[in-house]
């Protein structure tokens, strides 16, 4: 079978609580969900109270860790982060237009080192006013250009909490569905692809912990997990996706307020 790279996106909800009973489930089910790859979004740290969250999942999970900041919080930061089973090369964060000293967003992209080659992934957090259309359609441009700098054979992965509905502008650039800037660009929406007739809310009315910022409008998807065009080799073929970490522990606990997706990606050709 050809090699795959199984991928997950979660926003972490930060420090929110109750906190510890949320990261033991996170963690368990990092654990038991077995992914190759973990893209998270507002993820914590302060330092002498709360240890970097992906750092201290990762040495619970036996995963690489590549964190970078993104705003102050509370006398530490927020950020983005990825956990891998396979070695991380190197990362970068990009700065993504309309930064603010409280709502600076980034794309953080990694190297990974898989069996056969290596393969980019990229994490982001846009903008998450209901009104802040315009500012994602510049995220998503910026982020495009950045994919597309290290456009190659091999596909490249694009997860993470984007803010926006699926008919959206900004959205549908992404989907090869309208033009933005003067431009267009295509990558496979990997829920969309494997389930083109259910909603997929991973900001849903059934998380209670959207109640917590009920003007931001609950059930709807937001979190996404993005393939650079399929080959005709097989390279970029999403093997499949689903909801993950979406119920609660038999106490009435959520890991978060988002729902988890997970997809496997073939990210080498088929055999001929």
């Amino acid at each position: 079978m050809p090699l795959s790279l199984r991928c997950l996106t979660l926003n972490l909800w930060g420090a929110e609580a109750p906190l510890e009973e949320r990261m033991a489930l996170v963690e368990s089910g990092v654990s038991e969900l077995a992914p190759d790859v973990v893209a998270l979004q507002e993820v914590r740290e302060v330092p002498g109270s709360l240890a970097n969250q992906a750092k201290t999942l990762a040495r619970a999970t036996g995963m690489h860790v590549a964190f970078a900041p993104t705003v102050p919080f509370d006398g530490g930061h927020e950020g983005l982060a990825f956990l891998s089973r396979v070695p991380i090369i190197e990362h970068h964060a990009t700065e993504l237009p309309h930064a603010t000293p409280d709502e600076r967003r980034i794309l953080l992209s990694a190297r990974l080192a898989t069996d056969a080659s290596d393969v980019w992934v990229h994490t982001t957090h846009l903008n998450y006013r209901l009104h802040h259309g315009r500012e994602r359609e510049d995220q998503v441009l910026a982020i495009d250009g950045a994919l597309m700098a290290r456009q190659g054979e091999r596909p490249q992965i694009l997860m993470g909490d984007f803010n926006a509905r699926p008919e959206s502008d900004e959205i549908r650039f992404l989907s090869g569905l309208t033009t933005l800037g003067g431009r267009r660009t295509f990558y496979q929406d990997a829920w969309s692809l494997c389930h083109p007739h259910l909603a997929g809310w991973t900001w849903a009315s059934a998380n209670p912990y959207t109640e917590r910022l009920a003007f931001l409008q609950p059930d709807r998807r937001i979190d996404y997990i993005f393939v650079t065009p399929r080959r005709r080799d097989g390279r970029g073929t999403i093997l499949g996706c689903r909801m993950v970490m979406h119920t609660p522990s038999s106490n009435g606990i959520f890991p978060s307020d988002h729902f988890g997706l997970l997809a496997e990606i073939q990210i080498e050709p088929s055999a001929a």
